[in-house]
Order: structure tokens, then C-alpha cells, then sequence
């Protein structure tokens, strides 16, 4: 394993590997908590509830072409990364389907409906700064936050924050007024959309201190 600077350099791709299978486990195990979705996928969530001939998968990606648009937009120009990104957010959406898949083996008790929202909570928050570092393309509901804070100038956290807020009024609203009732929204999402952005800077200082990315993509 090479070396900079005393830390160890991991490759970029092994780690966004690793950031996509936690991160959609992570995304269906917070709502097998019964907490709530995480917020970046109540959207998809919300749409797949209110026409649910479409998979929670498929609305995810669907979502995230969305989000890679806009970033296009924003930068006024076509982004060939932001396409890769799609392609990464493609493979995100497969894996939710297949994680919604195997969940239900899981037990549920009130105490294990804690860790698992304990853990969903924190491996989407290590999956979410991995992504940040791994020098690759990355899933677009990551890629927004991270690449409007560099567009705007403004701190990731803050973007972070205000993205997965509006994500929660935006499922609020659709699931509230087609449906008539609010699903998909717990304890959890709130509290992991008012905090993760933070929880995420923290452990991406954490990594920043130990480790070194770099990838074939690494000019």
C-alpha cells in the first residue's frame, strides 16, 4: 500500500464501491427502522408510494438525472463526469430494489429498530464522505450537494442541510396532499436531514486525517 505524507493512499474505486452498497443499505435500513426514509431518497420514496408500479429504485435514478441536469444547468455546459455520475446513480437504484428485497429477514423489535437506525444513520454518513473523496464519479444525490457548495461557494454543510430539507417538504407535500396522510417521514429522517451534513463533516475530517484517495481518474 502506497504512502503520502505518513497515510495510507486506498483507491478511489474500491471506495465508491464501498459507498454505494452501504449507502443504499443504509438508505433501506433506516425505513426498516420505521424512523422514516433518509432524505435523499423521500423523494424517489414519495413518488414510488403515490405510483407504485414504478419501483423505489427506478424513481431513484429517475431522480438523480433530475439532479445531474441541473448541475449542467448550473455550470452552463456539458458535464461528461455528471454523466458517469448518472451511470453510478443507475447502479445505486438496483441496489435499493435489492436490498428492499432480503430487509424483511431482518427481526423488529422496538430496541433493534434503534440500532438499525443508529447504524443506517451512520453508515450513510460514512458512505456520503467517501463519496466526497473517492476521486471518482459519484451518485448524483451526493454530487449535488458537493458540487453546488463549489458552484455557490457556500459550506457543504449548509448545502447539505437545506438540500435534504427541502427533499422532506417536497415528500410532505406530494405524499400529504395525493394521499392524504404523510408517509415515508419518522423521527428519523428529520433528525438525519438537520444533522447528517454535519455527521458527514465530521467523519470526513476523520478521513481526511488518516487516509488518502486517488484513482484513474487522479490527475
Amino acid at each position: 500500500m502506497e504512502h503520502v505524507k505518513g497515510k495510507p493512499i486506498l483507491r478511489g474505486e474500491l471506495a465508491l464501491l464501498l459507498a454505494v452498497f452501504i449507502n443504499s443499505f443504509g438508505v433501506v435500513l433506516m425505513l426498516y427502522s420505521g424512523s422514516g426514509i433518509s432524505a435523499i431518497s423521500s423523494v424517489p420514496y414519495a413518488f414510488s408510494d403515490v405510483f407504485p408500479k414504478i419501483t423505489l429504485g427506478t424513481w431513484t435514478y429517475l431522480f438523480q438525472g433530475l439532479l445531474v441536469l441541473s448541475l449542467m444547468i448550473l455550470r452552463k455546459r456539458l458535464v461528461i463526469p455528471y454523466l458517469f455520475s448518472f451511470v453510478v446513480g443507475f447502479c445505486f437504484g438496483e441496489l435499493l430494489d435489492f436490498h428492499e428485497y432480503w430487509i424483511h429477514i431482518l427481526p423488529q423489535t422496538l430496541p433493534l429498530r434503534v440500532v438499525y437506525f443508529v447504524v443506517s444513520y451512520l453508515v450513510i454518513s460514512l458512505g456520503i464522505a467517501l463519496s466526497n473523496r473517492c476521486k471518482m464519479p459519484i451518485i448524483p444525490t451526493d454530487l449535488f450537494p458537493r458540487e453546488l457548495s463549489d458552484i455557490t461557494g457556500w459550506a457543504y454543510p449548509r448545502i447539505k442541510i437545506s438540500f435534504d430539507v427541502i427533499c422532506l417538504l417536497v415528500t410532505a407535500l406530494m405524499t400529504g396532499v395525493i394521499l392524504g396522510h404523510l408517509d415515508g417521514l419518522g423521527i428519523g429522517t428529520v433528525l438525519a436531514a438537520l444533522t447528517m451534513g454535519k455527521a458527514i463533516g465530521l467523519i470526513g475530517d476523520q478521513l481526511d486525517k488518516r487516509v488518502s484517495f486517488t484513482s484513474f481518474l487522479d490527475k
